[in-house]
């Protein structure tokens, strides 16, 4: 048996990444300069929509200090396609990025030409001395035109993905209903903003045939896979190495054209080669999100009682389908019903294609649409009907009796949606309390001191971390348990969790631990981060491993003292006899042989977190500033590794998402040019713009389905951000008769829908 004495799972010990970082020592892919280094410049197209008729590199070729200029041309024909990494539906082949323009453009920022020189000013320089011709195409900059010229022919539609999502007979539910009211909705089209760009250096090994890449994050064992295959390498002869990574958020990792580009560059030249994307090519270049609109109607009974939704549901897919799929639509009508008990549903979703940067996953894809839809139509159905808000949602939130709750198939390439675990009224009641909401109701549209009060309150819930993750565990003779972990390390601290979750399983000090994740040659197959799934899917694979150790350790010790392996002893580091000898761990492996153990953790269901967020604004209607006074959220998350970091989670993500309801903003102008190309333009919070904020974590319903309990923390505070305070700023400027139906709600739509109003008046 193994006698635990170190508790360290739930415990909020601080960070093992941090002392490295404050102290300078962070390594990111900009620091990698290895012997001989060349910089690649990327052209990218100018024009949204165009055929290419002739890319003229000559004079750019005989610069000096130019060692390679790459277009299509230069791949002989066999221009690679990135494939689709999750949410696939049939058709969507034909509308995969190609790596480099071949003989259209379909978006501004779309490469042109590669340009490899001696230095990356050289590089940049080199670009305006290709000559590009290509022939105007009517753009489509808005899925509202979206039949105004095909993207790909001989199409005549751009509507590239449409299906429908059926549960009960919502027919029925509407015909019988004693209320029924259709709203549209209109999320914008915002993204990520990490403090580093993407970037990656390549290097190719001649005499060993080995490609060396690095800057690699999210899910380097897919990129490697990618990747070899257009190469026509073996995976085993690309090494991916992660770094730091200065945010994530979805955005960083995925597999785009310059994946490819720069290790193709670096083969070709025999030199390495280094990519660092600048601001503008960011924000016109990496995955955009989030731009969805809805058209939805609710039936209901005159208590409020929801019979059934109903309506449609269109993303803006930009150019291309790029690695996530259709995620974004698929995932809001996914999440639709949320929380709630909805008999009823018959949603149609569209993906559309326009000339615009093609679309990707977002923190919280999808759901941050849904619920935005949802909660907003829930409180003008309750408003229309007299009905208090909160009562209007606890009316229709499912029970913990109900659990598990099984709504079926919602997505056509996903398993069946079934709730795993929880109590959504306890987390909507202690929302309430912890910003002491019937205190603060007399506030609900008053006018204090020239500004409008509004209280906002939402329910959510959130799928987190499913399918498999591997991890290897390794005791070496110097005493050191070293942990690989196919789980990738995006700065949000999960060498921590996964120190703390190794000690306790193996019973040691967390000073024993090194969590080794920067190379994909650790293990054979690794899935990365991303959908909540690290501490979920990554720890559960290392509990797997540790106990796989800890029965080599039994054996070994075993076997050493002649007797059978289930009297061995285990404890503090320590194995024991049951005459009372006793052998160190570290003293079982040698020098040569360390023992090691695989495990993994594998699963087709995804755990559920839940909560519920509120919000107190104050609205200026002279100037359509709003002020979040307070913001709350309360969230099950099952169960903490480290409170401390959920804690962080929490904070950062709801945050982020105040940007985005308030801030982040990529505009389009009628001929599909980005306006909002530099920092100038697209604005994103400081940490001074939304002081008032707290996060309460509970582990109220650990997860049935992994062996920790834990669900995951990492997405979920952002979901419910433009919901809440859409719903706060709406009560604030209900005796003005004014509806928030789309996000931003930057000062000037605040107070163009006040200013609507008041016209009408």
């Amino acid at each position: 048996m193994l006698r635990r004495r170190n508790t360290l799972v739930g415990q909020p010990v601080m960070r093992v990444e941090d002392a490295r970082l404050l102290a300078g020592g962070g390594m990111f892919v900009d620091d990698i300069d290895p012997p001989g280094l060349a910089h690649a410049a990327i052209l990218r197209s100018s024009i949204a929509h165009g055929r290419i008729v002739s890319i003229d590199t000559e004079a750019a070729r005989a610069q000096p200090g130019v060692h390679a200029i790459i277009t299509a041309q230069d791949l002989d024909g066999k221009v690679p396609t990135i494939p689709v990494r999750m949410a696939p539906v049939e058709g969507q082949a034909r509308y995969l990025q190609p790596v480099i323009a071949t003989d259209k453009v379909r978006y501004v920022g779309e490469p042109l030409a590669v340009v490899v020189a001696d230095s990356r000013g050289r590089a940049e320089d080199v670009l305006e001395l290709i000559g590009v011709e290509i022939e105007h195409l009517t753009p489509v900059a808005d899925v509202a035109m979206a039949d105004a010229a095909p993207l790909f022919e001989p199409d005549t539609s751009n509507v590239c993905v449409s299906y429908s999502v059926r549960v009960g007979d919502a027919a029925a539910a509407f015909a019988q209903a004693d209320y029924t009211r259709a709203e549209r909705f209109q999320v914008h089209r915002h993204s990520a903003l990490p403090m580093e760009t993407r970037g990656l250096v390549a290097a190719w090994d001649t005499e060993r045939t080995r490609l060396t890449i690095w800057g690699a994050a999210k899910v380097p064992y897919f990129n490697r896979r990618t990747l070899a295959a257009m190469l026509g390498l073996t995976e085993t002869s690309i090494e991916l190495i992660e770094l730091d990574v200065g945010g994530g958020f979805g955005v960083r990792g995925e597999f785009y054209p310059e994946d490819f580009l720069i290790p193709f560059a670096a083969r070709r030249i025999g030199r390495p080669v280094k990519w660092i994307e600048d601001r503008r090519e960011h924000l016109m270049a990496t995955n955009h999100s989030r731009e969805v609109a809805c058209n939805l109607e609710i039936a209901c009974r005159r208590d409020g009682t929801i019979l059934g939704l109903r309506g449609q549901l269109t993303a803006d897919m930009g150019a291309y389908i790029r690695t996530t799929g259709i995620v974004i639509p698929s995932r809001a009508a996914q999440f639709l019903p949320g929380p709630y008990r909805v008999p009823s549903m018959d949603i149609h979703v569209q993906a559309v294609l326009t000339n615009k940067t093609p679309a990707g996953s977002y923190r919280g894809p999808g759901r941050f649409e849904a619920n935005f839809f949802r909660e907003r139509l829930f409180d003008i159905a309750a408003r229309e009907l007299a009905l208090d808000p909160v009562e209007f949602r606890r009316r229709n939130l499912l029970n913990a009796g109900e659990m598990p709750y099984d709504y079926g198939r919602l997505a056509p390439y996903d398993s069946p949606v079934i709730y795993d675990s929880g109590d959504y009224h306890l987390t909507l009641d202690r929302c309430l309390a912890e910003i002491k909401w019937n205190d603060k109701r007399h506030l609900q549209g008053a006018l204090v001191d020239g500004r409008y009060h509004g209280l906002g309150i939402v329910c959510f819930v959130e799928s987190s971390g499913s399918g498999k993750e591997n991890a290897r565990i390794t005791l070496a003779s110097d005493g050191i348990v070293r942990v690989a972990v196919g789980s990738s390390a995006l700065g949000q601290g999960i060498a921590t969790g996964f120190v703390q979750v190794t000690a306790d399983a193996l019973g040691l000090p967390m000073e024993r631990i090194a969590v080794l994740h920067r190379s994909t040659s650790r293990l054979d197959q690794g899935f990365g981060s991303f959908h909540g799934r690290s501490m979920v899917m990554g720890a559960s694979a290392i509990v797997d491993a540790a106990d796989k150790l800890l029965h080599k350790l039994r054996t070994t010790a075993a076997e050493r003292f002649c007797c059978a392996a289930h009297d061995i002893e285990l404890c503090d580091g320590l194995a024991r006899a049951p005459d009372g000898r006793s052998v160190a761990f570290e003293e079982l492996a040698s020098s040569t042989e360390p023992l090691q153990a695989d495990g993994s953790f594998a699963s087709s269901r995804p755990t559920y977190s839940y909560g519920a967020h509120a919000a107190h604004v104050a609205v200026d209607p002279e100037t359509g500033q709003v002020e979040v006074i307070d913001y709350v959220s309360v969230e099950d998350v099952g169960r903490m590794i480290n409170p401390r970091i959920v804690r962080g989670q929490k904070i950062g993500a709801i945050v982020q998402g105040l940007g985005g309801t308030f801030l982040d903003h990529l505009v389009y102008d009628g001929q599909a040019q980005l306006l909002t190309g530099s920092l100038a333009d697209y604005l994103v919070p400081t940490a001074s713009d939304f002081p008032n904020v707290r996060a309460v974590s509970l582990e109220h319903s650990p997860a049935p389905d992994n062996p920790l309990g834990v669900k995951g923390a990492g997405e979920d505070g952002i979901i419910s951000v433009g919901a809440v305070v859409a719903n706060a700023v709406a009560a604030a400027l209900s005796s003005l008769g004014c509806e928030v139906t789309a996000l931003p709600l930057s000062p000037p739509r605040v107070w163009q829908i006040i200013e609507r109003v008041r016209r009408r008046g």
